[in-house]
């Protein structure tokens, strides 16, 4: 296999997908679960994914195990993936917390990833690890790169202007599309960055607004 295949493949993995490959991914706050466990009536048939959870959840962008098998066939119809170690009957083994390391390989190239099922159990729970990590171990090659990271990953080239020369610009805050204002707030509960920081930064909308208060609060 010729160095240029290799490199043309590998930034093929790269490409943006497509609006509607990528779905939506609740991820509630621990409360929210925990309310909807409690009393199942706290929870609401969702417009945007199609599942049963608390109406206030935010969501985030994501690309699934079918859609990255289509991106991995399509670069490399023989690309294989295998456990990074097995157990006494020859199954992949997890590891000590229940996680799955892989390894894929992609035009000769091989890299790990690492699965998680936390919350689900039998069959469920095998056929998450193995797609969870494949699209960890996917990520690695650049795959749906863009929705893994919680910010911008290249920033926009500046002219070329010496500071005496470039005229005095007032702030202009950049607008923020709900999933990334979704990721903002994990972050928020998390501790990694504030309110602040984000308003600082960025113009959100009433709508926006109300939900970054709502969930917040919680």
């Amino acid at each position: 296999m010729s160095d240029e295949l290799i490199r043309n493949g590998l930034a093929a993995l790269r490409a943006p997908f497509e609006p509607h490959q990528v779905g939506k991914l609740p991820k509630p706050t621990k409360a929210q679960t925990d309310a909807v466990k409690a009393d199942f009536s706290k929870g609401a048939r969702c417009n945007i994914c199609n599942g049963w959870h608390h109406p206030q959840v935010v969501h985030l962008d994501y690309v699934g195990h079918a859609a990255i098998t289509d991106r991995l066939l399509s670069v490399d119809p023989a690309w294989t993936w295998e456990p990074l170690a097995f157990d006494q009957n020859g199954l992949p083994a997890k590891d000590n917390i229940g996680g799955l390391w892989i390894k894929l390989t992609i035009l000769g190239v091989t890299r790990l990833g690492y699965g998680d099922a936390t919350g689900k159990s039998g069959g469920d729970a095998i056929k998450e690890l193995i797609g969870d990590a494949l699209r960890n171990a996917a990520m690695r090659f650049g795959c749906a790169l863009e929705l893994w990271h919680k910010g911008e990953l290249h920033l926009p080239k500046e002219e070329d202007q010496s500071p005496e020369s470039a005229p005095p610009q007032a702030q202009v805050k950049e607008t923020i599309t709900d999933s990334r204002l979704a990721a903002a707030i994990v972050k928020i509960k998390s501790g990694e960055y504030s309110v602040e920081r984000l308003l600082h930064s960025f113009a959100l909308t009433e709508a926006q607004t109300k939900v970054l208060n709502e969930q917040v609060a919680q």
